[in-house]
């Protein structure tokens, strides 16, 4: 099954890549290798803002980094020329979940975002990962996401 047969399936609808919020790109390519800069989650075309352990649960930040993963695809795809079908792999993701010092399930909201790079790519999305708890995120976003992925030349 294509990325879009998949995508469909899913019911996901990628949307506009975003664009820089400050003096950077949101892809560089060196290589075969495509690193995607830090995306956060958003709600409804906005900031997710929350700090987990404070006023934002373990499920809830599942589902805003499964939304990140979107917006991450959106990107990646048009680091891609258009085809998300170059994508050979996803090989790293890196978490940075908005936390209060006492909460320590950084990884369980991270798992939003790399169950959806599985469901999507299959084997091909299975990839080594970080997931940081930080004091706070640009814009009071709940979580933040980048990926490295490996796609065809």
């Amino acid at each position: 099954m294509s990325v879009y047969e998949k995508l469909k399936q899913l019911q996901i609808e990628l949307p506009a890549v975003a664009t820089p919020a400050a003096a950077y790109v949101m892809h560089a390519r060196s290589g075969n290798q495509v690193l995607l800069s830090g995306h956060i989650a958003k709600k409804a075309g906005k900031v997710w803002v929350g700090q987990f352990g404070r006023d934002m649960q373990t499920e809830e930040g599942r589902a805003a980094a499964r939304s990140v993963a979107i917006d991450l695809l959106a990107t990646l795809q048009d680091a891609c020329g258009g085809d998300l079908n170059r994508v050979r792999r996803i090989v790293k993701v890196m978490s940075l979940v908005n936390s209060t010092p006492d909460f320590t399930e950084q990884h369980l909201v991270t798992n939003g975002a790399s169950e959806l790079l599985v469901e999507v790519f299959g084997e091909r999305g299975r990839h080594a990962r970080s997931a940081f708890g930080v004091a706070q995120l640009p814009m009071g976003s709940c979580v933040e996401i980048e990926l490295i992925a490996e796609v065809e030349e």
